[in-house]
């Protein structure tokens, strides 16, 4: 078993905000492989936030985001289970973080169960008009469809969106914070704003 320094535990806990003790079980775990013990926690969060899915969060906060210039301003609602859990400063990062992340990339709805079915309807049959697709076997043409739909979930959806430059997307984001601060986390809604931009 390889010995576990605190430098890397600390490590551990910069990179994915886990207590200290689930970082050194986790690295213990991944015989020192720091790799390794972020997927070990990424799992252990996703399955926390999987038990915790169902509970009520009504507490929270409304964050926003104003860029440089004032050109650019987001308003995002982000709940929790508890008051406290709302005024932590991880929490109120988290919120500014999600904030930042609808400024920059723009998406236009928070889940992929949010997209109007009509949206949805039209979006699956402009890719399956595409003459590329058109141009495929008819066995294939539905997955086709479904791999640009994924992609473009990418594009208009926050929890699909990849956060930041990192390989993780914004839900596995959230997911971790669930496990760090023991609540269900949602994003409720957000409202984007850009001057001269139509709604």
């Amino acid at each position: 078993m390889a010995t576990i320094s605190a430098a890397t535990v600390k490590e551990l806990r910069d990179r994915t905000g886990a207590g200290f003790m689930e970082c050194k079980r986790a690295l213990e775990e991944a015989d020192g492989d720091l790799e390794a013990a972020v997927g070990i926690l990424r799992e252990r969060g996703l399955a926390a936030a999987a038990k915790k899915a169902d509970r009520e969060a009504r507490e929270g906060l409304v964050g926003s985001y104003i860029h440089a210039g004032g050109k650019l301003g987001v308003l995002i609602e982000v709940n929790c289970e508890t008051d406290f859990v709302a005024r932590t400063e991880e929490f109120g990062k988290l919120v500014r973080d999600l904030a930042i992340q609808v400024a920059g990339l723009a998406p236009r709805w928070v889940d992929v169960a949010d997209i109007p079915a009509d949206v949805l309807e039209a979006k699956r049959a402009e890719f399956l008009a595409d003459p590329a697709t058109q141009a495929k076997p008819e066995a294939v043409r539905a997955q086709i469809v479904d791999g640009q739909l994924r992609k473009w979930y990418r594009e208009v959806c926050l929890l699909e969106q990849p956060f930041r430059d990192e390989e993780r997307t914004v839900r596995e984001l959230i997911n971790e914070r669930i496990a760090t601060l023991g609540e269900n986390i949602r994003v409720r809604r957000f409202t984007r704003y850009a001057l001269g931009e139509e709604a």
